[in-house]
């Protein structure tokens, strides 16, 4: 089915697949993709190194009307300065030294979809006054061409830069930043949004091992992962994954591995509480219970079997709603409510398919 008649609910399944996670700021993120994706305006999406523009941009083209046309992504802080205006625009044979045929630049390979504009920041002063031009005529011209070329591309560009900055710095055109940000969606950095590992971990999963032979991460080692700062952000979790399938492939991953995943002292990510001291079975049986409530509303015992694990699960449900509910969706708030770890919090909302608000 293409995606421009995608129906709502499908529309909004598909960027739910992929833009990953259950914090306020993704789901935020993917309110903005859904409407920018309606519209054919240009956006600008600001956010640190690795924190997934390129997937906020892939989503926003693959839900569009543009979707079954090409999605171009270019890094313009890659290519070197005497070889951009070539690769954007292309070129004609004889044009330069090494030009032995006509070339089509990135513009005409998006034609009809989109052109991804990535570290827009770093484009020469010179390039963006071409790019500006191109805007706003929607055409181009090739390298060594004298034939001006209609353009029907949409635009996203991207940026880890302060661009208001580069702008008082003359880094940057005023009247070029005014063109691409017509929308604007940030993306945020990993750290600030923690609960958002377990989900992303378990997609990168998916994406880079067979089921068979997937590593399992114990909770003392995703409670680890959640408290890292993660300067890399998602980037560095997709490499932590990867590595992962690779030196323990079908093996569960202790805190103690982590050096080795992450390249760096296990000091710097064992932020964790203690684990418990063990109890032997005398220990649960002969300490008092002293439980802060008394439990009310319990069932009464019948004669015949009673389903105790339905009922503890239905029971769970209830709490973790509630906690939902009582912190406004915000889950780390929910978590603190029922007196569970994040990562505890959230594997029980997955494993009982619930979303926060």
């Amino acid at each position: 089915m293409a995606t421009a008649s995608l129906g709502s609910a499908d529309k909004q399944q598909k960027i739910d697949g992929l833009i990953v996670g259950i914090s306020s700021a993704i789901r935020n993120t993917r309110k903005l993709v859904r409407f920018a994706a309606d519209t054919s305006a240009r956006v600008l999406i600001t956010g640190p190194s690795g924190c997934g523009k390129e997937v906020i941009a892939n989503a926003l083209h693959q839900t569009s009307s543009r979707a079954d046309k090409p999605f171009v992504a270019v890094n313009c802080g890659a290519i070197p300065r005497e070889l951009i205006e070539a690769e954007l625009f292309g070129h004609e044979k004889g044009s330069f030294t090494g030009a032995t045929s006509r070339r089509l630049g990135h513009f005409e390979r998006a034609q009809g979809g989109t052109l991804f504009l990535d570290e827009i920041g770093d484009m020469p002063m010179d390039m963006q006054v071409r790019l500006l031009r191109v805007l706003e005529d929607q055409k181009i011209r090739r390298v060594g061409g004298d034939q001006e070329i209609a353009i029907d591309t949409r635009i996203i560009a991207a940026t880890h830069k302060d661009l208001e900055a580069a702008i008082a710095a003359g880094t940057f055109r005023e009247d070029l930043y005014y063109r691409l940000s017509v929308l604007q969606i940030e993306a945020s950095p990993l750290h600030e949004r923690p609960e958002d590992i377990p989900s992303l971990l378990h997609h990168f999963l998916k994406q880079s091992a067979p089921e068979e032979s997937r590593p399992v991460f114990q909770r003392e080692t995703m409670d680890a992962l959640c408290s890292y700062n993660w300067p890399g952000n998602a980037r560095e979790l997709r490499n932590v994954v990867e590595r992962a399938g690779v030196f323990f492939a079908g093996t569960e991953i202790e805190p103690s591995h982590l050096p080795i995943l992450l390249g760096k002292p296990f000091s710097a990510v064992q932020k964790t509480a203690p684990k418990p001291a063990r109890m032997n079975v005398s220990d649960w049986t002969n300490a008092p219970v002293e439980p802060s409530e008394p439990l009310t509303d319990l069932p009464e015992l019948e004669d015949e079997a009673f389903d105790m694990k339905q009922y503890l699960m239905s029971a769970e449900q209830t709490l973790i709603k509630q906690a939902l509910k009582q912190s406004g969706g915000t889950v780390s708030k929910a978590a603190k409510l029922l007196s569970l770890p994040r990562t505890t919090f959230i594997e029980k909302m997955q494993k009982l398919d619930l979303q926060a608000a």
